[in-house]
């Protein structure tokens, strides 16, 4: 199925786009699991969310394609895309436990 939401046009097969997204999402989940890793994988993990939206637009906009799903469903979801970036943006913050205090700072 993901690789039938991959727009026309990209340089890529759509099966490696889907491929390529896929191992970057599990690297980004990965990434977040150490601190060390964590700001690298923030980072990626929000260019992935940001690269894959033209995907989600495409098929709100092809919603025939996909049926059984609703259109207004994958509609709504568009949305959802800044909400996901914000969580991921919190989520990854580094946080270095000092004496039972969390340092200062973003």
């Amino acid at each position: 199925m993901f690789d039938r939401i991959v727009p026309p046009g990209l340089p890529l097969t759509a099966r490696t786009a889907t491929l390529l997204s896929g191992a970057a999402e599990i690297a980004g989940g990965l990434g977040l699991l150490h601190p060390a890793t964590r700001p690298a994988a923030r980072l990626g993990l929000l260019a992935l969310l940001a690269a894959v939206f033209p995907a989600n637009v495409y098929m709100a906009q092809q919603a025939e394609r996909f049926e059984p799903l609703p259109a207004w469903s994958l509609w709504a979801r568009l949305p959802l895309q800044p909400l996901l970036m914000w969580a991921v943006w919190r989520a990854a913050r580094r946080r270095v436990q000092m004496h039972g205090k969390a340092p200062p700072g973003p």
